[in-house]
C-alpha cells in the first residue's frame, strides 16, 4: 500500500509551481477592472494636516480680530478657571495625564493659532437676510478670508457655510459662494486651505450637483481644475440611510469625484430629525454613535476626514457652571478621539481651552506607548504586542497627528522613534523607510 503522497514527493516536487502563466494571466485580467475601482475608491489616507476643530461663525460676526479676539477669552478662561496643571486635570476630569507640558502648550496655542479652521456662516449661524445684505456680506467675507487666511498667526483652513441645495435656498446659497470666491480670488491665488461646507444633505444627486458647481466654478475663475473641495454635513437621517436600505454616505463620497475633504456630523439637526427630544441630543446619544459609525466605516479607507459634532452647552455664568460645562466638554473630546474622530466643532471661545487640554492631553498620555510599539516594529524588536504594518501605519498616524496640532514636536518624536518628519510620513503611507532615514533614539 502506498503511503501518503508527501512522504512520496521528493521536497522539489512539493516546491514546484504548477499554475502556468496563462492562468495568471487570465486572473490579472479577470481582475484588472476591480483593482482599478479599488485604487480609485480607496486611495487612503494623504497623511497631510486635518485641523482638530471647525470654529463657524455668523457672516456678520466673523473679521479679522476675530481669531485673536477667541484666543484673548480663551486665555482669560484658562486663567480664571484652570490656572495651573493640578486644577485643570480637576475641572477638566482628565487627571494627572494632564500634566504642566500639556498645560504650557495649550497656553501657547491658545496665543499663537487659537482657531485652526474657521468657517463663515451663511447658514443656521446667519439666518434669513434681505439679498442686497446677504450680497454685501458675502463680499466682504471673501476678503476676510483672504487676509485671515494668509495671515502668519491666521488660520491654517478657513472658508464657508452656504445655504444648501434644498431647492427653497439652493439659488440663493450658491449666488453667495460665486460672490465670496469672486472677493476672496480679488485678494490673491486661492489659499490651500480653502474649504467649502455643504449642508443638510439628503442625497447623493445633492453631491454630484456640488461638484458641478465646483467645475463651473473653477472655469468662470480660472482655477486649477480639482481645486475647489467641499465637506458634507452629516445633518439628516437620509445621509445615512437611503429609502432603498443602502448607506447613503457612501454612495455620496464617490459622487463628490474627489472633491469629498471629509464628514461632518451634525449633532442637533440630526438628534432632532430622528426624534430625539431636546434635552437628549448629545454627541454622546446611541443615535449619534450609529450615525457616526456608518460615516466611519463609509470613509475608511477614501482619504475623507471625520469630524465629530459640537456641544451647545458653554463654560458661561457661574463659577459652578463654568466647571461643569469645562468638563462636559473635555470629556466629550477625548470620547471622540478615542473613537477616531479626530476634529469637532467649537462653537463658544472657552470650547478651545478644553479642546486643547484633552486634545494635548490625548497625544501625549498616548506617545511613549506609541513610540515604543513603533521604534520595535520598524527594529524587528520582539515586545509585549506584536504590531502588523497596518497597526505601524496607525501607530505613525497617530504621532503625526500629534505633530500637526502641536501636541508634539520633531526633536521629542526623533528622540524617541529616530524618525525625521519625512520618514513618519514614508511610515504612514506605507512606504520604505531607509537606513539613511532613521536617526536619534531609533538608531
Amino acid at each position: 500500500m502506498d503511503g501518503p503522497r508527501s512522504a512520496q514527493a521528493s521536497s522539489g516536487e512539493r516546491r514546484r509551481v504548477r499554475l502556468g502563466e496563462d492562468v495568471l494571466a487570465a486572473v490579472d485580467a479577470q481582475l484588472a477592472t476591480a483593482d482599478r475601482a479599488l485604487a480609485d475608491c480607496y486611495p487612503g489616507d494623504a497623511g497631510t494636516r486635518q485641523p482638530i476643530h471647525t470654529v463657524y461663525l455668523p457672516a456678520d460676526v466673523a473679521a479679522d480680530d476675530s481669531p485673536g479676539a477667541w484666543g484673548a477669552e480663551a486665555l482669560t478662561l484658562l486663567d480664571d478657571a484652570a490656572p495651573d496643571p493640578a486644577t485643570a486635570a480637576e475641572v477638566t476630569g482628565l487627571g494627572p495625564l494632564l500634566d504642566e507640558e500639556v498645560h504650557r502648550r495649550t497656553r501657547v496655542k491658545l496665543a499663537s493659532q487659537p482657531i485652526e479652521d474657521l468657517r463663515v456662516d451663511f447658514e443656521d449661524g446667519y439666518g434669513g437676510r434681505p439679498d442686497a445684505e446677504e450680497d454685501a456680506a458675502a463680499t466682504a467675507a471673501g476678503r476676510t478670508l483672504g487676509r485671515l487666511l494668509r495671515a502668519g498667526a491666521g488660520p491654517s483652513f478657513g472658508g464657508i457655510r452656504f445655504r444648501s441645495l434644498e431647492p427653497a435656498t439652493r439659488r440663493r446659497g450658491l449666488r453667495t459662494l460665486d460672490l465670496l470666491l469672486g472677493s476672496l480670488l480679488a485678494t490673491g491665488p486661492l489659499p490651500d486651505g480653502f474649504i467649502v461646507t455643504l449642508p443638510k444633505v439628503t442625497s447623493a444627486d445633492q453631491v454630484a450637483a456640488m461638484a458641478t458647481v465646483c467645475d463651473g466654478l473653477e472655469d468662470a475663475y480660472g482655477v486649477p481644475a480639482g481645486r475647489l473641495r467641499f465637506e458634507i454635513q452629516v445633518e439628516t437621517p437620509q445621509a445615512i440611510l437611503g429609502a432603498s436600505g443602502a448607506a447613503t454616505v457612501a454612495t455620496m463620497i464617490q459622487a463628490a469625484a474627489g472633491r469629498c475633504l471629509g464628514l461632518h456630523y451634525g449633532t442637533y439637526d440630526y438628534s432632532a430629525a430622528c426624534g430625539i427630544a431636546p434635552g437628549y441630543q448629545s454627541m454622546e446619544h446611541p443615535v449619534a454613535d450609529h450615525a457616526k459609525a456608518v460615516m466611519q466605516v463609509a470613509a475608511a479607507g477614501t482619504g475623507v476626514r471625520l469630524s465629530d459634532g459640537s456641544t451647545n452647552v458653554l463654560p458661561v455664568g457661574s463659577p459652578h457652571q463654568v466647571r461643569t460645562a469645562m468638563a462636559l466638554h473635555a470629556r466629550l473630546v477625548h470620547r471622540s478621539l478615542g473613537r477616531g474622530y479626530y476634529q469637532g466643532w467649537d462653537m463658544h471661545p472657552g470650547h478651545l481651552v478644553t479642546r486643547y487640554l484633552a486634545t494635548y492631553t490625548f497625544y501625549r498620555a498616548g506617545f511613549p506607548a506609541a513610540a515604543e510599539r513603533l521604534r520595535n516594529y520598524l527594529d524587528r524588536v520582539d515586545g509585549e504586542v506584536m504590531d502588523e504594518p497596518a497597526t505601524a501605519q496607525a501607530l505613525a498616524s497617530f504621532v503625526t497627528r500629534g505633530l500637526h496640532c502641536g501636541a508634539l514636536d520633531d526633536a521629542e518624536v526623533a528622540a524617541a522613534i529616530g524618525l525625521d518628519r519625512a520618514a513618519l510620513d514614508a511610515v504612514v503611507q506605507r512606504r520604505p523607510v531607509t537606513a539613511d532615514s532613521r536617526s536619534g533614539g531609533g538608531s
